[in-house]
């Protein structure tokens, strides 16, 4: 049967503080969340031997049941008693266990892709009940633009989109499990100060000046991510020293995104050739430029 695609956007945040630790796993949060550019491509193609398989064009990426995409169908051909075998194929690009919710957001374009060909007639609220069981970040990647992500991840409120700027993305070479760094973070210790004010925040990025933005921006988990790897840390100033107005850690790490303005493209593209081919190569094993997702077009490497 014909191959059917969707893209799947990776994601950044502007803004993550944690509130507190639940009596379940999860921790209560409050983070605002951008969708970018650098996307990965799933394909579908239906077959008449039944089963839900997954290949993809990294070797070492899981893809049994485990594989959230998997769960995501799963889920889905279940409820609605499909019987078609279902072969899906993943051009992954988003930096795997980075901190931009890769998994989550090709898990969240399965939901959509198999409503779409299936025709379920299922909204996007429908979808974000459904994706929550599969992690706290699905119901956001269900969509695209900028949102403040409240409880869990699945209150979310729609906000302007980060003004147009040049992101640059590194991940080093090695990865953090988000388990891990939550369990790791101790909310209760840090003062109310060392917080991301995520009201003033957001105060500003309804104003849409983006030098009024850029220093509001932060992360709570940062200091345990660059207590488990400091590695996190020397990246994040590399970036600084070539004139971003802010480098910052994404989700729990260790992907590091940098922001620049517009008018500095070229500092941004000579800090893409250091780490990416030059004498910083050693800092990041993936590098990208790309930009806040709009509907128009524009950079994406």
């Amino acid at each position: 049967m014909e191959e059917q695609q969707i893209q799947a956007y990776g994601k950044i945040n502007l803004s993550l503080d944690v509130k507190r630790k639940r009596p379940d796993v999860y921790h209560d949060v409050c983070m605002v969340m951008q969708t970018v550019k650098l996307h990965d491509r799933i394909f579908l193609t239906r077959e008449k031997t039944p089963g839900i398989r997954l290949s993809s064009n990294l070797d070492f990426l899981p893809t049994g049941e485990d594989n959230l995409m998997v769960k995501a169908a799963k889920l889905l051909a279940e409820e609605f008693s499909i019987k078609d075998g279902l072969s899906f194929r993943l051009e992954k690009r988003i930096p795997v266990s980075g901190g931009m919710a890769g998994g989550s957001t090709d898990a969240a374009a399965v939901l959509h892709l198999m409503n779409q060909v299936y025709a379920l007639g299922l909204s996007v609220k429908d979808l974000e009940k459904r994706g929550v069981k599969l992690g706290a970040d699905v119901p956001f990647c269900l969509h695209r633009g900028c949102y403040l992500s409240e409880g869990i991840g699945e209150i979310l409120t729609p906000l302007p989109n980060l003004p147009a700027c040049i992101l640059l993305l590194a991940k080093p070479a090695f990865s953090l499990s988000t388990k891990a760094v939550y369990e790791a973070l101790n909310v209760s210790a840090i003062p109310k100060e060392e917080h991301p004010d995520v009201e003033k925040f957001l105060y500003f990025l309804k104003k849409g000046n983006l030098s009024e933005i850029t220093p509001l921006m932060g992360n709570i988990l940062e200091k345990v991510s660059i207590a488990m790897r400091p590695e996190i840390q020397v990246l994040k100033e590399r970036l600084l020293s070539y004139g971003a107005k802010v480098a910052l850690m994404s989700g729990s790490g260790p992907t590091v995104f940098a922001l620049f303005p517009l008018e500095h493209k070229a500092r941004a593209e000579k800090a893409y050739q250091a780490l990416r081919y030059g004498e910083d190569r050693h800092l990041a094993q993936q590098v990208y430029l790309t930009e806040p997702w709009a509907e128009e077009g524009g950079i994406d490497e």
